[in-house]
């Protein structure tokens, strides 16, 4: 947990103003027609912090639950990230893992074990625990991306 906790904060600390470098008309260039830009890449994130700060919540309250899986792409286009300005996505994005960084401060650790069945399939359990530290994990891997490109 403490690993997770720390490589978030860091990430908030070191990561916006490489963000703010960054043009809106560059942040909108698509690699290709099939792969998100950064604006969106940048917007799964924040959809990432969404279904996660449901999850994240939830399994300190219940020990076991049941959600609808995540549809990424889905979320992606619905909310149009593309079409919205890169200044707001990266303060959204911000401030929300922000949020999620005061949640995993303030954790119960005797809550890590609980478990998240996603969608009907029970081969898709997950424990608090797994969920932080690969909330993290995902986060580096798109960010990366965005400064890859």
């Amino acid at each position: 947990m403490l690993s997770a906790y720390s490589r978030l904060k860091e990430i908030l600390q070191a990561t916006p103003a490489k963000l703010f470098v960054i043009s809106d008309e560059v942040a909108s260039n698509k690699p290709n027609p099939k792969k998100w830009s950064r604006k969106e890449i940048l917007g799964h994130l924040i959809d990432s912090a969404s279904n996660n700060h449901q999850r994240f919540v939830r399994l300190q309250i219940d020990n076991e639950i049941v959600l609808p899986k995540y549809k990424q792409d889905e979320w992606v286009s619905v909310q149009r990230w593309q079409q919205k300005n890169w200044e707001e996505i990266i303060a959204l994005w911000k401030l929300y893992n922000q949020h999620i960084l005061h949640i995993f401060q303030h954790i119960d650790e005797s809550k890590l074990f609980n478990t998240v069945t996603l969608g009907d399939e029970e081969d898709e359990i997950y424990t608090l625990q797994f969920l932080i530290d690969d909330y993290v994990d995902h986060m580096e891997h798109h960010l990366k991306q965005i400064f890859a490109e």
